[in-house]
């Protein structure tokens, strides 16, 4: 209203204020102005106060590109271990697993063996029964594992892991049955359905493994299974030198030890589980107890195995090394799932 004023009251007035009015149009206020007239009022109501401010995007790229570079650095040297003494501790590791293997095999042989056959050795009928047994046993482990490996790759093990439990293992457990029965039932002479449900029955078996190659890394799956072809390996060196039909009465005592094994396994699902100390002594019991039962049924069923070929030179029975198979394959997986386990258990505690 002054400024309207002062012009109104004529030019010697308004010269007087001319240093007032220079001040008002300074380029400083001219800017606060323009800023102030430009600039849109921000609605924060809707707007975090903990949004963090946004940085130049060239700045973040060259941090995150030296992060990057400084991880990858770091990942390379921890990493990084010398070739020789990769060797060393590779040699190291042959050593051990030998002598804890031969050690094993002379332990086994001076205590559950001092009675040898009485024949002069495993005669040539014996022996040709023994090795197709084993040969067909490593084939199924193989089916059963590369079964597994397809299953683990391909999803299907993931789908089946989200189904109902129960429907699964009912369901599982009749297929494995009624797979295993099948293929005992055929007669050897007919190759076709007789592979064709040896076959089915080593699926069945790669379901019930497969989840378990989802839980644990494949250098513990490797170990676990060196060490079970140790612990057979043994033990049906045991089984093949020992006195003919000297513990085929194990049979029995072997079936009772393994229904002792199975309730045990079932347990957590009838003992609450504030019970701990009763669950604790039922798992030590299905992991170590089954060790030592399937331990035993190897070498029961290595003199089964021998037993069988003298029957069968003397035409009582058939040669059918891929019944035989099935008792080891079975012997194999129980002993392999029980040492994953305790091998688990060990890497947890460390």
């Amino acid at each position: 209203m002054s400024f309207t004023l002062t012009i109104r009251a004529g030019p010697a007035r308004l010269a007087s204020r001319v240093p007032q009015l220079a001040k008002w149009t300074s380029p400083s206020s001219l800017s606060t102005i323009r800023a102030f007239s430009r600039s849109a009022p921000k609605n924060t109501f809707f707007t975090s106060r903990l949004a963090p401010a946004q940085k130049p995007a060239s700045n973040l790229l060259s941090k995150l590109q030296g992060a990057r570079r400084g991880y990858s650095n770091y990942n390379y040297q921890q990493a990084y271990v010398d070739p020789a003494q990769r060797r060393a501790e590779l040699l190291r590791k042959l050593l051990v697993g030998g002598a804890l293997f031969g050690g094993t095999l002379v332990g086994i042989n001076l205590v559950f063996n001092r009675e040898t056959r009485e024949d002069g050795g495993m005669p040539l009928y014996e022996r040709s029964y023994l090795n197709s047994t084993f040969l067909h046993t490593g084939l199924g482990v193989g089916i059963i594992g590369m079964t597994a490996y397809q299953m683990v790759q391909s999803g299907f093990v993931y789908r089946l892991m989200v189904t109902n439990p129960w429907v699964v293992g009912i369901g599982g457990l009749a297929l494995s049955f009624g797979t295993m029965l099948a293929t005992r039932a055929v007669d050897p002479d007919n190759y076709i359905p007789k592979y064709a449900f040896w076959t089915a029955f080593n699926a069945t078996q790669a379901a019930f493994v497969a989840p378990l190659m989802t839980m644990a890394p494949p250098a513990l799956l490797a170990r676990a299974g060196v060490y079970t072809v140790a612990m057979m390996g043994s033990i049906a060196f045991v089984g093949a030198t020992a006195k003919q039909e000297k513990y085929l009465y194990i049979g029995g005592p072997l079936l009772a030890g393994a229904a002792i094994v199975a309730v045990s396994g079932l347990a957590p699902l009838v003992i609450p589980a504030t019970a701990v100390r009763t669950l604790a002594i039922t798992e030590n019991l299905w992991l170590w107890g089954g060790l030592a039962v399937f331990g035993g049924f190897t070498l029961y069923d290595v003199q089964k195995v021998l037993h069988h070929a003298r029957m069968a030179e003397a035409g009582v029975m058939k040669r059918d090394p891929v019944n035989e198979s099935i008792s080891l394959e079975l012997d194999f997986l129980n002993i392999w799932i029980r040492m994953v386990q305790i091998l688990m258990m060990q890497q947890r505690r460390k």
